[in-house]
């Protein structure tokens, strides 16, 4: 009764899939953020006086990189079956893309409102003040692009290598006949 291969009623795809985080998604992140660390301080100026831009943002973004990072090498030597490499649990791999995808999406969040933050300073303030901030937001910028690769590589490692199809192939197959 459905023209939908799949049964599901109003064509809609009713069985569950996790794509890949697409780049428009990471790219639209960024210019969200951008527009509002702009215009957070092109219009609140007063927020900008009463509070100094703290480095902690930057060394945790750093600390989430690294440890996405060492999770993505030991992830893929583990699903690969790598010599010495332990089995890998599938919950944990579903856990590491949910933290793969959400940390991308914060890191390109974050990387938007520095670089909007930081050509804010550049271009419209010149006080002392805002030349001391200037290392701070740039190196939070550096340090969430190196989580944006740190986790879409950790995303990257969650995939399931592809395995030949032998159903089709008969080749393989013992014939009984010599």
């Amino acid at each position: 009764m459905s023209a939908n291969p799949d049964g599901s009623p109003h064509g809609r795809r009713t069985d569950p899939s996790l794509h890949p985080t697409s780049v428009s998604a990471l790219v639209l992140a960024a210019l969200i953020g951008a527009a509002l660390g702009w215009l957070l301080l092109g219009y609140n100026q007063l927020f900008y006086k009463l509070t100094p831009l703290p480095w902690t943002a930057a060394v945790v973004l750093v600390a989430l990189a690294v440890t996405e990072g060492y999770l993505a090498q030991n992830t893929s030597a583990r699903i690969q079956r790598k010599p010495g490499a332990p089995r890998v649990e599938p919950l944990l791999v579903a856990r590491y893309v949910a933290l793969a995808k959400a940390s991308s999406l914060v890191g390109s969040l974050t990387a938007g409102f520095s670089a909007g933050v930081l050509a804010w300073l550049v271009l419209k303030e010149f006080s002392e003040a805002a030349k001391s901030d200037v290392p701070t937001v740039a190196t939070t910028l550096v340090a969430s692009v190196a989580l944006i690769g740190a986790a879409l590589w950790l995303e990257r490692s969650c995939r399931v290598p592809e395995q030949p199809d032998h159903k089709d192939d008969d080749s393989d197959r013992p014939t009984g006949r010599r």
